[in-house]
């Protein structure tokens, strides 16, 4: 299964791991700096949330390009089965 996000799904996922390298890279000077521990957790879950959402993008388009698969005809039975277990495999892995 080979993921192909274009344009805007491109651009909206590349924008949140660019948020989750910004906020983990505050995280590490924060814990350098002996910041608050409230501080430091309150910025690990926002990294870890938009890390999840990034996972979650990649996965919904993932999924849109399985169902055209299927609707086009190009995948039978045994691989459409296949499919799905790969997909919720990976769905539960972020989960």
């Amino acid at each position: 299964m080979e993921l192909d996000l274009a344009g805007a799904e491109l651009k909206a996922v590349l924008n949140r791991l660019r948020r989750a390298q910004g906020q983990i890279s505050g995280v590490i000077r924060m814990i350098e700096e002996g910041r608050d521990c409230e501080e430091v957790v309150t910025q690990l879950a926002a990294a870890s949330r938009a890390l999840d959402r990034a996972g979650f993008a990649i996965i919904a388009t993932g999924l849109q390009q399985c169902l055209t698969d299927i609707e086009g005809g190009r995948q039978d039975g045994e691989d459409r089965e296949a499919m799905r277990a790969r997909l919720e495999k990976l769905f539960l892995s972020l989960a």
